[in-house]
């Protein structure tokens, strides 16, 4: 009864993030009508060589003010039209989740976007995507920017571009807490396992555990509900996303030292506008070394993960296709 409570509060939580507002950001939910979703590229259409997927686009020389974007630049045509459009996700607890009484949408990945659009010095318009909504939404033009726990890989490269990482994170399993589990494969064969759509983490699943029903669901916090609804037996994908949902049930467990890849997050962008995605390198260097990216990762994930470690090292030499 009492799992039955959690779920059903969880589930109104998830309608709420598209009907609260917000006293800060003007945020969208996702479209009702159907959109295209992350697919794995043609063939033919990967880049001819790809040794290093974490290669970005190096910054070139200081961060420039806002009166200072070169005429024509992406972040110019921001700057005039007076926003930062980002896609974010609004139900994935200390990444970007709605707080219940501001109703802003807040975490670790949303302080990455409130650096960016204040260098921009602009502000900032969430829009609240799935997870198979993050590629589309940068090919189309619907945003300038992705900030939702978004592996870096090669794939990914082919269609959009990449920042430097900006955290690094690796796949883990949840499980209810009265589970014995020490691993994956210690479940029976055909235990379903919920990762979300178009993801890297229902491809490690699928790649690692393979006598696993893998079950997916649009957002973070689909799979959660299917996991308190009993429709799943548990979860699997990035510690930074478990480590949320785990704080959310009492009933739920994160098994320990299980960790079965790793998943270096940048923030996407269009490929047609690798000078953007130079400067958000150049800020993204800037809060690695004022304190910003510390303090933000003390603030969202320490209680659950630990003390704050060196943040990554950013990775340049890619050239412009």
């Amino acid at each position: 009864m009492k799992k039955q409570l959690i779920a059903a509060g969880v589930a109104a939580a998830l309608l709420a993030l598209t009907a609260c507002g917000s006293s800060s950001y003007e945020a969208t939910p996702v479209p009702t009508k159907p959109v295209p979703v992350e697919t794995p590229p043609a063939p033919g259409t990967l880049p001819l060589k790809c040794d290093n997927a974490l290669a970005s686009y190096a910054p070139e020389g200081a961060l420039p003010s806002p009166d200072q974007f070169p005429a024509g630049s992406y972040m110019a045509q921001i700057k005039q039209r007076g926003r930062l459009i980002a896609g974010v996700s609004a139900d994935s607890l200390h990444l970007g989740s709605r707080n219940p009484i501001s109703g802003d949408i807040e975490g670790f990945d949303i302080d990455m976007i409130k650096a960016v659009a204040q260098a921009l010095g602009v502000p900032v318009e969430l829009r609240v995507i799935s997870s198979p909504q993050r590629l589309p939404v940068l090919i189309d033009g619907s945003v300038d920017i992705v900030a939702r726990n978004m592996t870096i890989n090669c794939d990914r490269w082919s269609q959009i571009a990449f920042s430097a990482e900006y955290y690094r994170s690796g796949q883990k399993s949840l499980v209810p807490l009265s589970s014995t589990a020490k691993s994956l494969n210690d479940l029976p064969p055909g235990t379903a396992i919920c990762t979300p759509t178009g993801s890297t983490s229902y491809t490690n699943l699928r790649k690692n555990f393979r006598l696993l029903k893998a079950v997916t669901a649009d957002t973070d916090g689909g799979c959660l509900v299917l996991f308190q609804q009993g429709k799943v037996f548990g979860i699997s994908g990035d510690d930074t996303v478990l480590a949320g949902d785990a704080a959310q049930d009492p009933y739920a467990r994160v098994i320990k030292g299980e960790r079965f890849s790793d998943e270096p997050y940048g923030l996407g962008m269009s490929k047609k506008h690798p000078e953007f995605v130079r400067f958000v390198n150049g800020v993204l260097e800037q809060i690695k070394a004022d304190g910003r990216w510390k303090a933000s990762y003390n603030k969202w994930f320490a209680a659950d993960l630990g003390p704050a470690p060196a943040p990554p090292k950013a990775v340049y030499g890619r050239v412009p296709e």
